[in-house]
């Protein structure tokens, strides 16, 4: 799929990318079911506590005219729902003087204590529920924090392995497809999509249920507790229902709007900062931040939509709930005024509003995550299914005993098909040899290089290293006896010494010490604070081109290789610099195939076999003074470069 339609995709649900999430997910399966046991106590608890105090304010703080009996000699206030028998009933009333004990032939004022006396029963059945919805509480939050907790755990869990086959993956790939692909699409998957990825699991799949436990749980308890009032409590129902359907349709529009929006931001700042030095040298500093502007503010208008939708859909919600408060409080208060509502129920209701239209609106948000999350999902395994080129035979040959014999024969090779670059070509190179490969800018000479390493596969022909077909050995083992020196010199953020031998534990300091010194690195890395342990920022940023080429040089030859492969490795270094590259290049060739490309032919005279390519095919092969006698291409190319002198 290519990237304009992989920007587009858009995913509600696909049954086959959770398939292909299934076995992430099956991994931590004991851990998701744990959190739908935890989900569900939790909903119980939320559920419970408003029925807790439903029962504290009829039962006890509100039990006032519950009767009274006398038991003993004692009064004794019963609970509204307990037998009276034939035993007299005695109640509680109120009037400006105070509190009285009442019958129908008894009236006794009574004091503060004496009314305590009478409440003993309620007091004591409130602190028995404080300490329950305490209890509960606590137990609440230890449910919440272990759900919480293994939820992440989980989720970073399965985003781990998903993003390590990724880079596993990616780092499979050919060279032919990372000609194709912007880093920034490579990073973003492994990034940002791995982040959507983690919200599917943390914000939506197990938190969806919680959210429809609880919406069916608190209908459940409303139709329970009172039918009519429950009705009457989900009467802005169905608008709430129809507010959430717009505001997701809305929603997706205008978030996929700044996704694209920030995007481009984000790719116009890496190339603005990529390139600073030119943008300052040509005085393109005020047209660069126009153009930024321009850009700023598209994505700030489309910010500003999505904060508009935002906006209203929130407080709709809060409205819709407050509709609904209004006429419970309206039915509600009716009915408790006529005594057929309790108010306990009344306040229970408030409660449960609040458990009914907060999980409803939450849904509709996540349903955008979920969303994005499975977009991100098709976004990755489409990279996972991008197929690996260069591919291990299952008979491979390890060359283990490599003498260093090169030999291509009728070799076709196209970076787009249908426009072959590489035309035929026949080159035999023998061990030991030093072989130049000499043109103008693209006639092939760094392919040549890369298919010999194997970065490519070529079209057709073959290449034979000792006489194998390079196709038919490990990939692995033939790229570790081949050393590549590059005229763009990549430095890793890190130390030198991690840059010498490239983290391989199987390369001591004591070799990475030796190789600096052969290649004359060691003479300006002696010279630096930490020496070997000094800084290397991102891309050698502190470092000349000629300080870069040197370390390079200590990496290739701290890594030993059978064939040394130099690529303009000379051209953009000083004069005192080369001097001391080529005293290097002197001993690291002595003994190796060596394969240079270059431009400036004064530094090859000496190859044993120099090879002129024009446009994918071989020209000239022979030494330096037999082309220059020939009087073709090469003499051509040699008197322009000392006629420049």
């Amino acid at each position: 799929m290519g990237i304009k339609k992989e920007e587009k995709i858009e995913r509600s649900a696909d049954i086959n990318i959770i398939k292909r999430l299934y076995p992430y997910i099956k991994k931590q399966a004991l851990v998701f079911v744990t959190c739908l046991f935890l989900i569900g106590a939790i909903t119980g608890i939320d559920l419970l506590v408003p029925y807790l105090t439903k029962v504290a304010i009829d039962q006890s703080i509100g039990a006032f005219d519950s009767p009274i009996v006398k038991v003993d000699g004692r009064f004794v206030k019963l609970g509204l729902d307990e037998e009276l028998g034939d035993r007299e009933v005695y109640r509680l009333e109120k009037d400006g003087d105070g509190i009285y004990l009442v019958s129908n032939e008894y009236r006794k004022i009574l004091d503060f204590k004496e009314y305590l006396d009478l409440r003993a029963n309620d007091k004591s059945q409130l602190k028995k529920i404080a300490v329950i919805m305490f209890t509960l509480f606590i137990v609440n939050f230890i449910f919440n924090f272990a759900n919480v907790y293994l939820l992440n755990f989980a989720s970073q869990k399965i985003i781990y392995v998903l993003r390590s086959d990724l880079y596993s993956h990616i780092l499979k790939l050919s060279l032919s497809f990372f000609d194709k692909n912007p880093v920034g699409r490579l990073v973003t998957r492994v990034t940002s999509d791995m982040d959507n990825i983690s919200k599917l699991f943390t914000d939506v799949l197990i938190s969806v249920i919680k959210d429809i436990f609880l919406i069916v749980g608190t209908v459940i308890v409303m139709l329970t507790l009172n039918w009519r009032l429950g009705l009457v409590a989900m009467i802005s129902l169905p608008l709430v229902i129809f507010i959430s359907f717009v505001f997701r349709h809305y929603a997706r529009i205008i978030q996929r709007e700044v996704k694209v929006k920030l995007a481009k931001i984000n790719a116009y700042l890496a190339e603005s900062i990529n390139g600073m030095k030119v943008i300052q040298i040509f005085n393109r500093e005020d047209l660069t931040i126009k153009e930024f502007d321009e850009q700023n503010v598209d994505y700030f208008n489309s910010s500003i939509d999505e904060t508009r939708v935002y906006a209203l859909f929130r407080p709709g919600i809060h409205l819709m709930s407050g509709i609904s408060l209004g006429f419970i409080l309206l039915y509600g208060g009716f009915s408790s005024l006529e005594g057929s509502l309790e108010i306990g129920v009344l306040v229970a209701f408030f409660q449960y509003i609040n458990h009914l239209f907060r999980p409803i609106s939450s849904l509709a948000e996540k349903f955008n995550i979920f969303q994005s999350s499975m977009a991100s999902c098709e976004r990755v395994f489409i990279l996972m299914d991008e197929d690996i080129e260069i591919l291990n035979n299952k008979k491979t040959i390890s060359p283990y005993d490599t003498r260093g014999e090169i030999v291509l024969e009728n070799v076709f090779f196209s970076y787009i098909p249908g426009e072959p670059v590489i035309k035929g070509i026949n080159l035999d190179i023998n061990p030991g040899d030093t072989v130049a490969l000499v043109g103008a800018t693209g006639s092939g000479k760094t392919t040549i290089t890369s298919l010999i390493s194997r970065l490519y596969d070529i079209d057709s022909g073959s290449i034979k290293l000792d006489g194998v077909d390079i196709r038919d050995m490990d990939k692995h083992e033939l790229r570790r006896r081949i050393a590549v020196v590059l005229q763009d010199v990549f430095l890793f953020s890190g130390d030198i010494k991690g840059n010498i031998n490239l983290n391989n534990n199987e390369i001591g300091f004591d070799r990475v010490l030796e190789a600096s010194e052969y290649v004359n690195a060691h003479k300006f890395v002696k010279k630096l604070p930490k020496k070997y342990d000094h800084e290397v920022r991102e891309r050698g940023a502190t470092f000349s081109s000629g300080e870069k080429q040197l370390i390079s040089f200590a990496r290739a030859l701290a890594f030993n290789p059978d064939i040394l492969i130099l690529d303009e490795a000379t051209s953009s270094i000083d004069t005192e610099t080369e001097a001391l590259i080529q005293d290097a290049i002197e001993k690291l060739i002595k003994d190796r195939t060596t394969i240079i490309v270059a431009h400036r032919l004064s530094t090859i005279k000496h190859a044993d076999k120099i090879v002129v390519l024009h446009k994918g095919e071989i020209k000239e092969v022979g030494k330096h003074d037999e082309l220059l006698r020939k009087k073709g291409m090469y003499y051509d190319l040699y008197k322009l470069q000392v006629e420049a002198l």
